[in-house]
């Protein structure tokens, strides 16, 4: 048995934490150059582009002040499987080269969520689009893509979580077979009497998405609709005119509906044609969706605002004359213009 004077026992102890100093120096170092030795005080979003090569990038970030030695960057990337993505990135306060490394590596781009409104149209959601600074690219194009020949009714209005510097193309492209996917959660479905497809369901439904938000009445101006529609009677509602009127866009920024434009020719117009419009005329949710497939049980043919952000119902034309004298005067009430207006006819 190997005896160890105590002597050289204290040595061996003194070594060993020595040792265990400048390990911990060593890792200390380590994770400063690494991970805190940053010159980014405030969060910076940096944008790699399609084919950027890893020395570009480097120099890139050492000249913005983002990095404080490419060769640490060059070591990181190396580290992280040697490549980088493309995409718009947001550098946290802090960040240290093999952050920054891992999260291009990685492709951690900077996300963002987009919500298309339900009962917007295909125009509106584009001009909505084209306003993004955050999304690249056309939102038309000229192929044979089905995105390129998009009709409302085609897309499903939600909320969207994207990488920032996406396509606009890819994002409608994203909404649209999100709709594929809704109407094949709805397979099998009855179509209520006298609809006969799912083009009639669409339209119809598009009607209720724009004259209602409520979604608790939704079923009963679905059933107002189809009970029109069950005696040939004419929908005549103002949201087809009105998509008619402002070339598919479906929105008069503020301008009044006046009774001249009730008359416009078009097949969209409601009170000049009899039945549904062609196509959906907005598109539509699942709300607006499952209220004409399961209309509310009524006997209802006519409606109007009450003011508070519904509508009185009724059953023939004389009460509902009632409900809209009723309108009238809550509209003066609320536009002292219109008392004026009234008092000098």
């Amino acid at each position: 048995m190997i005896k160890i004077s105590k002597r050289k026992l204290k040595n061996i102890k003194e070594w060993i934490k020595f040792a265990l100093a400048i390990v911990c120096v060593v890792v200390f170092a380590v994770f400063f150059v690494f991970g805190i030795w940053s010159p980014i005080k405030q969060p910076v979003n940096v944008i790699i582009p399609r084919g950027a090569s890893i020395t570009g990038t480097a120099n890139r970030l050492y000249n913005n002040n983002i990095i404080k030695s490419k060769d640490l960057f060059y070591f990181s990337i190396r580290m992280n499987g040697g490549k980088i993505q493309a995409g718009e990135y947001e550098i946290p306060r802090g960040a240290g080269a093999w952050t920054i490394a891992s999260m291009l590596s990685h492709g951690r781009v900077a996300t963002t969520t987009i919500t298309i409104p339900e009962g917007f149209t295909i125009k509106q959601t584009k001009n909505m689009l084209m306003n993004m600074p955050f999304l690249v690219g056309d939102v038309d194009c000229n192929t044979s893509n089905p995105i390129c020949d998009l009709h409302d009714g085609d897309i499903f209005p939600d909320t969207y979580r994207i990488a920032r510097g996406t396509s606009r193309l890819a994002v409608l492209d994203l909404a649209r077979k999100k709709m594929i996917d809704v109407k094949k959660s709805f397979d099998g479905a009855k179509y209520p009497s006298p609809l006969k497809d799912w083009n009639d369901v669409m339209v119809l439904a598009s009607i209720v998405q724009k004259e209602t938000p409520l979604k608790r009445e939704m079923p009963i101006v679905a059933s107002v609709y189809l009970n029109r529609l069950n005696i040939n009677m004419r929908l005549q509602a103002c949201p087809t005119v009105v998509y008619a009127l402002t070339d598919f866009e479906g929105d008069m920024h503020g301008a009044p509906l006046l009774s001249g434009h009730l008359k416009i020719d078009s097949p969209y117009n409601t009170y000049t044609h009899n039945g549904l419009p062609p196509h959906p005329i907005a598109n539509v949710g699942r709300d607006a969706i499952r209220s004409v497939l399961k209309p509310a049980n009524t006997k209802y043919l006519f409606f109007v605002a009450d003011g508070r952000g519904g509508h009185k119902f009724s059953r023939d034309y004389n009460e509902h004359q009632k409900n809209h004298d009723a309108w009238r005067e809550i509209k003066k009430e609320l536009n002292p213009s219109l008392r004026s207006q009234s008092r000098d006819k």
